[in-house]
């Protein structure tokens, strides 16, 4: 088998065999291939596309390229969740504990952020102590005894995603959704879950910014999710205004616990329940949708959610009486406010944006060696549809300098009014299944 053919049939439009695509990956992977015939096959790719089989047996080759997590020894049907992005995406942090706290196991393996803010791992690692570092076998005693335990990525994951990832990045070959979809879906499959749960953010702050095509990348990780053995539900929800009003890692796991409270932002409460609800289905644990949705709404109701989450911080070496005394987070040493200029109603928010006016302040990370600062970020005061008059915050800026005016420049920039009142945009697009 030649590498040259592969190309030839794949520029031609043929179907590949899982044969061809095998060899194409591990041939790649192992060093046997050169970059200039993978960026030839994947330029193939991004115009004649994958058929569903092709797609399915491209991600198990990427997943069988590295080390697989295996899971068995947790009791249960363990079930993952994705989210391919945005802003003020804070619902790891609530869904984990929220969905734990009815029995189903969350063994979660997050990843630390490149962009706006920090991951999961860096969020929890706002908590004084938390530890993200944990064996296998302390991994496993924690599902198992608590339901839940979230560690950073480790091991050789998919080590074919991560050359192929980084050729597509300067080949022009990054925006294919069979390449999207198998690079995400390969992760998660050697993540071990047994069921997995797909947040597809649309919209302005999204890497998918219109609705058709985050319905085409929905379905296609479903259908590689299924075929993969992995049950695989996909919702799709709009990311045209950050989600919640947090954006910034203390910040936003003050406003998961004042989610598990029952307290939090209604369209962070309202996405966690619709994904928590289709977790809980797929963990076998309800019989329907709407049984799983009422169960997690008791668990919050009842405090057994929140009383999860001390669980689990104290189980990972963190100081839990933070859920209690939220001041104990890192908190910036100086706010500002951000003053409307006009009366009117908010009629858009540029996501990316708000997400870009963060990361100037120091929550994110530009480069994987960037210090993370944990106090800062921002909070929205104002949200699309909502009455403004000239000189109300809109956004409360949370910041270790006091020279912050390129930042209120940004959000100015993200904010836009009208005279007359804007909806926001629905929430929950659609459900994908297959």
């Amino acid at each position: 088998m030649r590498m040259i053919d592969i190309i030839e049939r794949k520029r031609d439009g043929f179907e590949l065999t899982k044969e061809e695509i095998d060899f194409a990956i591990s041939g790649y992977t192992n060093g046997d291939i050169p970059d200039y015939q993978m960026s030839a096959f994947a330029m193939a790719i991004y115009f004649k596309d994958m058929t569903k089989d092709e797609r399915i047996h491209l991600t198990k080759a990427m997943v069988e390229s590295g080390d697989q997590v295996d899971l068995s020894a947790i009791a249960g049907i363990k079930v993952d969740k994705h989210s391919t992005g945005g802003v003020g995406d804070t619902t790891t942090l609530i869904l984990a504990p929220l969905v734990a706290s009815v029995g189903v196991p969350i063994a979660k393996m997050s990843g630390r952020g490149l962009g706006h803010t920090g991951g999961t791992v860096d969020k929890l690692e706002s908590i004084k102590g938390f530890q993200v570092e944990l064996d296998g076998t302390t991994f496993t005693e924690l599902v198992n005894k608590n339901k839940i335990a979230v560690v950073g990525q480790s091991g050789n994951l998919t080590p074919a995603d991560k050359k192929l990832y980084g050729l597509r990045d300067v080949t022009a070959t990054v925006d294919s959704i069979p390449l999207i979809a198998s690079s995400i879906m390969s992760k998660k499959i050697a993540s071990g879950a047994d069921a997995i749960v797909l947040d597809v953010k649309t919209g302005s702050g999204a890497f998918m910014k219109d609705l058709d095509g985050a319905k085409e990348l929905a379905h296609a990780m479903v259908q590689i999710g299924n075929g993969a053995g992995r049950e695989t539900i996909a919702v799709i929800s709009d990311m045209n205004q950050p989600l919640g009003f947090a954006v910034g890692n203390a910040l936003e796991v003050k406003e998961a616990i004042d989610t598990l409270k029952g307290n939090g932002p209604e369209d962070l409460a309202e996405l966690c329940l619709t994904l928590g609800s289709r977790m809980v289905y797929l963990g076998k644990k309800a019989d329907s949708i709407e049984e799983a949705r009422a169960m997690l709404e008791e668990a919050i109701q009842s405090g057994k959610a929140l009383e999860t989450f001390k669980t689990f911080i104290s189980a990972q070496g963190g100081d839990a009486s933070v859920i209690d005394e939220p001041s104990k987070l890192p908190t910036a040493s100086f706010t500002f406010e951000v003053e409307a200029k006009e009366d009117g109603y908010v009629s858009e928010i540029t996501a990316d944006e708000i997400g870009i006016a963060a990361s100037m302040l120091g929550a994110g990370r530009l480069t994987k060696e960037s210090e993370i600062d944990l106090a800062v970020g921002l909070v929205l005061n104002k949200k699309i549809g909502d009455k403004v008059k000239k000189g109300d915050s809109l956004v409360t800026i949370h910041s270790n300098r006091e020279e912050v005016s390129e930042v209120v420049e940004k959000i100015h920039h993200a904010y836009n009014t009208s005279e007359t009142k804007v909806e926001a945009h629905s929430l929950i697009y659609d459900v994908i299944y297959e």
